[in-house]
């Protein structure tokens, strides 16, 4: 645990875990934090602490010379008619790689998720990743009201556009053929749900704190599954003994990893949630299951 998250009472972080879903507003979250401001901390000081600093989560620059990224535009006939995504390459690609589909959290592509991308492709993976508020204008450049353009979205709409981002990411130019998925929170369920419904696209899915699919749909996976859960996000991982049960049932080839003393949203270095040991450990297994599961040459 850093010492961003231990100088944090811990009911701040579920009262910012309500508020970043949507289940209280603004408001009630900073009166929440009146009650639990302790350490020299004030409520609106616990606030500042907990909300985003995308200046932190900056790992790869846009302009590395590793890289190459720009936007692309993608047909969505079943969702919103055109989608919109962030796409990065490996600036000396020779030959083809994986493609890696990123998805968001609940308030669309903030920079945080656009690193993410930028670390696959340092990494030898084309990734892309589509902005879900592309009807609406694109990621607003902040969370409150990211988050309140992704919930006005038709759901079924939205899930079709992440559908179409799958096929299209599925047969970029220099992609081989192979498509892994990973995502966070809103982007973990999209992921869980897009390997359950959409199994003829998916070929590797990791999920990070995200909801299982409907069990229902669970028997169709084909694809591996790889789970990064934190320990004390208890809202997420009550879903999960449930799914467990019907993967093993249905033969998924799968593994769920929790990290002890993570909370919800361990990953995103923008925040206090973060840890660096275990989101740095998730990392590297995630890696390493695409390496696994989606190379269809070696890696040089």
């Amino acid at each position: 645990m850093t010492q961003r998250q231990t100088e944090i009472p811990p009911k701040a972080f579920e009262l910012y875990d309500q508020y970043a879903h949507g289940h209280i507003d603004r408001r009630q979250f900073l009166r929440g934090l009146t009650g639990v401001a302790v350490g020299g901390y004030t409520a609106s000081g616990l606030m500042s602490a907990l909300l985003p600093n995308y200046a932190l989560a900056e790992q790869v620059s846009f302009n590395d010379p590793d890289i190459v990224a720009h936007y692309k535009t993608f047909p969505s006939p079943d969702g919103h008619g055109t989608g919109r995504g962030y796409l990065v390459l490996p600036s000396e690609l020779e030959g083809t790689a994986p493609v890696i589909l990123v998805i968001h959290e609940n308030r669309g592509l903030n920079p945080y998720i656009k690193d993410v991308a930028r670390r696959l492709a340092k990494e030898g993976f084309i990734a892309f990743a589509p902005d879900a508020l592309h009807p609406v204008g694109g990621y607003p450049g902040n969370d409150d009201k990211g988050r309140s353009l992704q919930a006005s979205l038709d759901r079924d709409k939205l899930f079709a556009d992440l559908v179409a981002a799958a096929r299209f990411a599925r047969g970029v130019d220099k992609g081989n053929g192979k498509l892994g998925v990973v995502g966070f929170c809103f982007g973990g369920s999209i992921s869980n749900r897009l390997a359950a419904e959409h199994p003829e696209l998916i070929d590797a899915a990791a999920p990070y704190y995200g909801s299982p699919p409907a069990l229902e749909d669970v028997e169709a996976i084909d694809a591996p599954i790889q789970v990064h859960l934190g320990e004390l996000d208890e809202r997420i991982n009550s879903q999960y003994p449930a799914y467990e049960e019907a993967l093993q049932k249905h033969n998924v080839n799968y593994e769920i990893f929790i990290y002890e003393g993570a909370n919800h949203g361990f990953h995103n270095d923008s925040t206090p949630r973060y840890d660096e040991e275990d989101a740095t450990l998730a990392w590297t297994r995630t890696l390493a299951f695409f390496n696994q599961h989606l190379r269809t040459e070696p890696i040089e």
